[in-house]
């Protein structure tokens, strides 16, 4: 029978004597949601302690769970439940269970001794580096750099080396193509689950969306006493929680947390000749790996030396490193942590991901990741579902489709008599789809031009497709083409890079032999247009294709896109895989449309939490204002935002807010075009000097490097206390540079202004198309509503509207003692539909003032109470 993990009622690995009840609460709850494999969907707003909640409770609950597979092991190695079945003795099979124990603890105490040892050989090693200058490993022998580029001068490439790697085998069967000792690395490098045969231990998978997110997953991990978590704890032989018949694990002493943080090779190549000449630096990566003898990479070890890869993964492994600890220890032991760190993953406890690492089914393949009884808990999981769509979205430019199309004709030209048939059949199917592709898209692009040739603007068109109305633009020939054969062939046969390379040798040829560079990290064309072939395998109807135009006219692109229209199928295998998926973010709300999108086929798993705020009752106003001083109705709809008398009288309101807000104030539009009519309105009639006579005024900039900058002079102005202080405003877009990821905590935003609904323009032809397919999917699976509901397409669009406003929202409460306003200009905001999709912990706070004197009223005892 299964031994049942009883959720404790209280968590020693939590750094704090006292957590807050709710901390609790939500530790309790993702223990058990573990224990009974079970999809867990949390809110938990900034200042809440999320993240150190999240990591007591899943290390806890594997601390508990490696009690359970010891005694578990034990009872295995004993022949199972009947180990006194009258020929033993008690005593023999008490003395049996000790030995075993033993040794068990034996083993554990030789792996922790093997990490002790890494860590001593690492701290020697940065001892060493503040005493020297580091100099790179030569296991390619003297001068390496010097002897590549002689190499490079020397090597004059064979049209041999461009033949698929079969070809060239059954020309010459005595020739090797790839050493054993290099197709061993290469193997290892790919499947790093299979270099050594030590056991691989359930590990909880910590995916978040960028690396700074990442980076303060470690220092609350540091702070957790994981060594008091794993107290007496009770057993029970039951798949369901019963308080009865505890058996007892004793005590062990507990070891830090093995973690990895995996990263791409942008943040761990340690190879800064590469880094300084790659065009792309994953394909020059790969480049090497194919090289041989000196032309490999310098920081994989030379073939026969794993030793030293696997004293670099114990290394990793002995204590806890973010993605810059891990490039600093990779340069000081000479060692590619890129690779070093893939190694480790088998025997890690805790690994540390970006999003599109854990999502893309190709990535995790390429990792070794294997999901199977895994816990995986999804931080700042809002972006889920974008993020989702975003990974199953590729994209196609006519140039490179025309390239790509040359370059195949021009190697099928050179290479016709000397391919093998299956090569030869294989590259002729390919062009037939190419050149189809490429004359549908011109036809396509002839006929938009033709239609704009009236106008001078800049020509924008879409069209969407579906498959089936794509391939029979492109007609029969070429719609009987089996794509998945193709695309399995061009994956396995690596023949895009031999077409490339073959490309390149030939235009090397009309350039001076001086000026000539091998070109490192170039992505050969034709993998781009494998990426679109391989959308377009997908069998099912969620998918549709965008033929694109723009540019200016005489100068139109056209691109062709493909893309999901339903988030939730590549992230099936997840759902399907892992023991349980914890999804947390500081602002969830609606849930529903998060269950809806991704787990209509395994309901039965959820389960969802939504905490209060750690803040004072006091320390949180929220107002939603329906009236305007003069009494009418706010309501700031998309034809309303371009009428000056509208955006004029809004000026007046946020006047009036600025006359009682103290420090800084953040104001959220709903869309760049709003803001920039209402700076050019307000500018025109003076209320931006009124403005700036109170505040320093902002504004979000339009390019990303500015970002820092603004804020920064923003920070200053908000926070540093002069005299005659005036505050300041920073007036931002929802959804865009600043309405995410950003910490406006205590002067920084004493209140947060939200300007009306920020809904997506209905005349985008791909949301068109993604709200028409959602509603025919409701209507296939044969949903009812109840009376007044809206349908799936009309929920799905409101849904989108609030995540952006509830992102917004969530800038302000940043901490305990922190306090601010939040206030919802527009009446819509007061319709019981719109309320119940903000946040939970705003509950019962949220107020609505009869008229606007009472909103400046609610405002003025507020911070009169605060000041």
């Amino acid at each position: 029978m299964a031994l049942y993990l009883e959720t404790p009622d209280v968590f020693p690995a939590f750094p704090y004597d006292l957590p807050y009840p709710i901390q609790t609460d939500l530790m309790r709850h993702l223990y058990d949601a573990i224990e009974s494999r079970c999809i867990s969907i949390v809110e938990s707003p900034t200042g809440t302690g999320k993240t150190l909640s999240l990591l007591t409770a899943t290390l806890t609950w594997l601390e508990h769970e490696k009690n359970r597979a010891r005694k578990g092991k034990v009872k295995e190695m004993l022949g199972g439940e009947n180990t006194t079945n009258g020929s033993l003795k008690d005593w023999v099979v008490e003395q049996t269970r000790e030995r075993i124990k033993r040794q068990l603890e034996a083993e554990e105490q030789d792996y922790q001794e093997r990490l002790l040892a890494a860590r001593k050989r690492e701290e020697l090693m940065r001892r060493k580096a503040h005493a020297r200058v580091l100099k790179r490993a030569k296991w390619g022998g003297d001068n390496l750099k010097e002897k590549r580029s002689r190499d490079k001068d020397v090597v004059e490439e064979d049209d041999d080396t461009f033949l698929p790697d079969d070809d060239r085998r059954s020309e010459n069967e005595d020739e090797i193509y790839i050493s054993p000792e290099l197709r061993a690395l290469m193997s290892r490098v790919d499947n790093p689950s299979r270099f050594d045969e030590e056991t691989i231990c359930t590990k909880i998978y910590y995916a978040s969306r960028t690396h700074s997110q990442l980076s303060q997953v470690l220092p609350e991990l540091r702070r957790i006493k994981l060594s008091q978590a794993v107290a007496v704890i009770d057993l029970h032989p039951s798949s369901v929680p019963q308080k009865r018949g505890a058996d007892v694990l004793h005590d062990v002493d507990s070891t830090t947390t093995r973690v990895v943080a995996l990263g791409s090779r942008k943040q761990l190549c340690i190879n800064d000749e590469l880094r300084s000449k790659a065009r792309d630096l994953d394909e020059a990566c790969r480049e090497l790996l194919s090289e041989k003898g000196d032309q490999r990479c310098p920081y994989l070890p030379p073939p026969g030396e794993d030793i030293k890869i696997i004293d670099f993964r114990d290394q990793i492994l002995a204590a806890p490193k973010d993605i810059e600890d891990l490039a600093e220890v990779g340069r000081m032991a000479d060692t590619c942590p890129y690779f070093g760190s893939r190694h480790a993953i088998p025997q890690a406890e805790l690994v540390t991901l970006p999003y599109n690492l854990l999502l893309q089914k190709s990535a995790r393949e390429a990792l070794g990741i294997d999901l199977r009884d895994q816990i995986v808990v999804i931080d700042e999981a809002h972006n889920l579902i974008p993020t989702l769509l975003s990974l199953s979205t590729t994209h196609l430019p006519y140039h490179i489709l025309d390239v790509s199309l040359r370059q195949v004709c021009a190697y099928l030209s050179k290479f016709r008599m000397r391919l093998s048939a299956r090569n030869l059949v294989h590259l002729k199917r390919l062009v037939v789809f190419l050149d189809a592709l490429k004359k549908t898209l011109i036809q396509w692009k002839e006929k938009q031009c033709n239609d704009l040739s009236s106008t001078s603007r800049s020509a924008e068109r879409l069209e969407v497709l579906t498959l089936a109305e794509l391939l029979d633009q492109m007609g029969r020939k070429a719609a009987g083409i089996n794509l998945l054969e193709i695309g399995q062939y061009l994956k396995e046969s690596k023949i895009a890079r031999k077409i490339s390379g073959y490309a390149d040798k030939e235009t090397d040829k009309e350039t001076d032999p001086t000026s000539r560079q091998k070109k490192k990290g170039q992505i050969p064309p034709l993998h781009v247009v494998e990426d679109f072939m391989v959308s377009l395998t997908n069998t099912n109807d969620d998918g549709r294709v965008t033929l694109a135009l723009f540019g200016k006219q005489g100068q139109e692109q056209v691109e062709i896109k493909y893309q999901l229209l339903n988030p939730a199928p590549n992230f099936m295998d997840v759902v399907d895989e892992a023991r349980s998926i914890i999804l947390a973010g500081g602002t969830m709300s609606p849930m529903s449309d998060v269950v809806s999108q991704l787990f209509s086929h395994a309901l039965e798993r959820i389960r969802t939490f939504s905490c209060g705020h750690v803040i004072p009752e006091k320390n949180l106003q929220a107002l939603v204002v329906t009236k305007s001083p003069r009494g009418g109705s706010l309501e700031y709809k998309a034809d309303k935002q371009g009428d000056p008398n509208v955006v004029a009288e809004l000026g007046q309101i946020l006047l009036n807010f600025a006359n009682v807000i103290p420090a800084g104030v953040v104001v959220f539009f709903p869309s760049y075009n709003f803001l920039k009519f209402a700076k050019n309105v307000w500018k025109a009639g003076g209320t931006l000097d009124r403005f700036s006579a109170k505040r320093e005024v902002f504004f979000e900039p339009d390019g990303s490097t500015d970002v820092e900058r603004v804020l920064g002079e923003y920070a200053a102005a908000a926070t540093t206390p002069p005299v005659n202080k005036k505050g300041a405003i920073l007036f931002a877009v929802i959804g865009a540079k600043l309405s995410e990821g950003l910490n406006f905590s205590d002067d920084l935003a004493r209140a947060v202004i939200v300007i009306g609904l920020p809904f997506a323009n209905l005349g985008s032809p791909e949301l068109k198309e993604r709200l028409k397919y959602v509603k025919q999917l409701e209507e296939r699976r044969g949903s009812k509503r109840e009376k007044g509901q809206k349908d799936a397409a009309a929920e799905l669009y409101e849904n989108m509207c609030m995540n952006s406003v509830n992102q917004s929202i969530g800038r302000a409460i940043r901490h305990k003692g922190d306090w601010a306003s939040l206030i919802l200009l527009d009446q819509r905001y007061a319709s019981s539909a719109i309320r119940m999709k903000l946040p939970q912990w705003i509950g019962g706070r949220l107020f609505i003032p009869d008229g606007f004197g009472q909103v400046m009223r609610q405002l003025g005892q507020f911070y009169n109470e605060k000041r």
